[in-house]
C-alpha cells in the first residue's frame, strides 16, 4: 500500500468545524428545549418536562464537548491529501478511514468554494468532480486552494489530451 499523502489542511479549519458543528448542535438544542419548555408551561397538558429539560441540557453539554473540543483536532490529524502528475490522493476519517485516489483522466471539473465561515478565516475548499461523485478538500488557505484548483484542472486537461 502506498504511503499516506503528505499535504495537510490549514490548522484554522479546526475553528471552522467547531463553529459549524457547535452552531448546528445549538440550533437543535434550542428547538428541543423551547418545545419542552412550552409543553411543560402549559397547565392543560398535565405534563412535567423537568426531567426531559435536564436531560436535554446534559446531552447538549456532552455533544458540545465531543464535537467542539475532542473531534476537531482528531479530524484534522486524519486529513491528508496529495496532488501528483497522475492523480489526487485523499485520506480522511476518524472511525471509518477513507482513501480516495482520483485519476485525472476521470476529472470533469475542479471548483473552489468559500462560505461565510471559511471566509471568516480566509480559507477555501477545493472540489474535484468526476462522473462517480465529488471529492472535497476543505480548509485550505486561499492561495493554496487556487493553485491546487488550477493545477488539478491543468493535469486533467493534459490527461484527456494524452488519450
Amino acid at each position: 500500500m502506498k504511503d499516506l499523502p503528505q499535504q495537510r489542511l490549514n490548522p484554522k479549519v479546526k475553528n471552522v468545524w467547531r463553529l459549524n458543528d457547535g452552531g448546528w448542535i445549538t440550533i437543535v438544542f434550542l428547538a428541543v428545549f423551547v418545545s419542552l419548555s412550552l409543553i411543560s408551561s402549559d397547565p392543560a397538558s398535565g405534563l412535567n418536562a423537568t426531567f426531559p429539560l435536564q436531560c436535554s441540557v446534559v446531552i447538549y453539554i456532552l455533544l458540545m464537548i465531543i464535537w467542539v473540543v475532542i473531534l476537531p483536532p482528531i479530524r484534522f490529524a486524519r486529513w491528508h491529501y496529495e496532488l501528483n502528475e497522475d492523480f489526487l490522493d485523499i485520506e480522511k476519517g476518524i472511525i471509518w478511514h477513507e482513501r480516495s485516489v482520483i485519476p485525472f483522466i476521470r476529472v470533469q471539473n475542479t471548483d473552489t468554494r468559500q462560505g461565510p465561515l471559511l471566509r471568516l478565516f480566509n480559507l477555501m475548499s477545493v472540489t474535484v468532480s468526476t462522473a462517480a461523485g465529488r471529492h472535497e478538500i476543505p480548509g485550505l488557505d486561499i492561495a493554496t486552494a487556487e493553485a491546487l484548483r488550477d493545477k488539478a484542472a491543468e493535469l486533467a486537461r493534459l490527461a484527456r489530451e494524452d488519450v
